[in-house]
């Protein structure tokens, strides 16, 4: 039995090593349950966690086993009298903490400590969860073979932000083929939202996909968008210096139906016409296209104008029917001028500096926009029934630029009095006639929504939110999708989050423990 005694410190080593294995894989369990460490295999951890813990118990049973006189003299000696206050102190520690992991578990917080905000959810998936008329569920089929760490986290944020409108679940298609078929899901990895009757397939886990999709949900009706041709317009199908394409695809993902159309060749508008969008015309339009968009506009269709200053056109001089419509029967005038803006780092950018209370705009106070040679507008006079709008203005000691030799021998601008328009100035107008419904903007820049500029700042959202409005919905403006943004594991940053962990869970209580054997030794020597 003696023999068998020399070996009890091993029943210590062991419950010492397993109760520190305990610690560090529940702080790596917790960790998992944040999302911060997404690849670990939170069943794995959870097993291994048990493990542990039944070896401390295992150690510490075979250390009594083996030397049960030692442990009686421990139990009943002095120093257990000197520990039991430490022992009750240590209880009602573990009493609160247990109290506050209850709290806890009943009213859940989540805190994103990831430092690139990974599991914040965009504010546009927010909007679109908020604006959700129905609780939606999420079936994400994946199988066996496919990794769901990704979606699960995903899916998980978009619960937790919800605010119960939202839930999802997790089908195998090859355990249950007959789901997939009636989901109408052919593939992995494909997630479908239902909306009541409704279903919407998103082709990925990500979050782009997701908010497409529901907002497919919200806005079951694709509405058609035309761009106007045939004036040497910018061209939303194919890339180039004139291209517009990253508009046309962020329409698209919004369940808009994006169209051209000449007026020229087919003398009429088309029927599903919701929106005309006129980008950037080269040249003039003819009177019998003008007299086509008045009596759209009459019929509460609605109408997007975007003119370029005539130094940038080919116009040389010629008449513009399009501008003489809107002064005359929208009241508003697109000056013959270039705006200069001194506070820019290019005079010809100008920046947006106050925004109308609109719901075109009224989400990007504090979203910098910027409309690339530019000419400003005014308004003359307000027609019967109609609402204007100046939704953007520059800088106060902005203004319209008119000396168009000066500009094109490249001489730096400067402000005269007696010819350039001051500022502030005007970007762009909203009209809306009450009678008839229909809805015109004009912007006195196009070029702010080229493939070049959209995604920079807040020039995307201000021309769809523009569509939105312009086509009558202003549920869905603010949550257009975007591109996602790729986001990078930064080891050093990862290890020192847990090295926090580590030092606030284990270190310090370590210490603290160091300290109750050293002063449980100390009073052991003296008996």
């Amino acid at each position: 039995m003696k023999s068998a005694n020399r070996f009890a410190w091993i029943g210590l080593l062991v419950s010492g090593l397993a109760l520190l294995a305990t610690i560090l894989l529940g702080i790596v369990r917790a960790l998992a349950t944040f999302g911060i460490l997404a690849s670990v295999n939170i069943k794995s951890t959870n097993i291994a966690l048990s493990i542990s813990a039944a070896l401390v118990v295992v150690g510490l049973a075979s250390y009594v086993l083996l030397v049960p006189d030692k442990v009686r003299q421990f139990l009943t000696g002095r120093q257990a009298r000197y520990g039991s206050n430490s022992l009750i102190m240590i209880l009602a520690f573990v009493g609160i903490l247990i109290v506050v992991n209850v709290l806890v578990f009943q009213h859940p917080q989540r805190w994103d400590l990831t430092e690139n905000q990974q599991h914040t959810l965009a504010p546009e998936t927010l909007d679109a969860l908020k604006s959700l008329p129905d609780n939606v569920t999420a079936l994400a089929f994946f199988s066996q073979n496919r990794s769901t760490d990704t979606a699960r986290t995903l899916l998980n944020d978009l619960k937790a932000n919800s605010n119960g409108k939202f839930d999802y679940k997790f089908i195998d298609p090859e355990l249950d083929p007959l789901a997939a078929r009636q989901a109408g899901v052919t593939g992995d990895g494909k997630i479908v939202l239902e909306m009541g009757n409704q279903k919407e397939i998103a082709a990925l886990a990500s979050e782009q996909e997701i908010v497409s999709a529901m907002i497919r949900l919200i806005n079951p009706e694709s509405k058609a968008v035309y761009f106007l041709t045939g004036h040497g317009e910018r061209d939303v199908n194919n890339t180039g210096d004139t291209s517009i394409t990253r508009a046309r695809s962020t329409l698209v993902n919004k369940n808009y139906q994006v169209k051209t159309l000449n007026l020229l060749a087919e003398n009429k508008i088309p029927e599903d016409a919701k929106a005309i969008v006129i980008a950037g015309p080269m040249q003039p339009l003819s009177d019998q296209e003008i007299s086509l968009l008045k009596d759209f506009l009459a019929k509460g269709g609605g109408l997007i104008v975007m003119e370029d200053p005539t130094i940038l056109t080919k116009f040389n001089g010629a008449t513009d029917p399009l501008a003489e419509m809107l002064n005359r029967d929208w009241g508003i005038t697109l000056n013959n001028d270039l705006v200069v803006d001194p506070s820019s780092q290019n005079y010809a950018y100008a920046i947006a500096y106050q925004y109308a209370k609109h719901p075109i705009t009224q989400k990007l106070n504090g979203v910098v926009t910027f409309f690339p040679f530019a000419r400003s507008l005014q308004t003359d006079s307000s027609p019967e029934n109609t609402t204007q709008t100046a939704l953007i203005q520059t800088v106060p000691n902005a203004w319209g630029e008119t000396d168009f030799q000066g500009l094109q021998n490249k001489q730096i601008p400067e402000f005269n009095q007696d010819q350039d328009i001051q500022g502030p100035v005007n970007l762009a107008f909203a009209v809306q006639d009450s009678k008839t419904n229909a809805r015109l903007v004009v912007f006195g820049n196009s070029s702010f929504i080229s493939d070049q500029y959209f995604d920079t700042y807040g020039n995307g959202d201000l021309f769809v939110n523009t569509i939105d409005w312009t086509v009558g919905q202003e549920a869905l403006i603010n949550i257009t999708p975007k591109q996602p943004v790729q986001r990078t594991f930064q080891v050093p940053s990862e290890f020192k989050l847990v090295g926090d962990s580590l030092t606030a869970i284990c270190i310090l209580p370590g210490l603290v423990l160091l300290g109750a054997v050293y002063a449980w030794i100390s009073r052991r020597r003296r008996g």
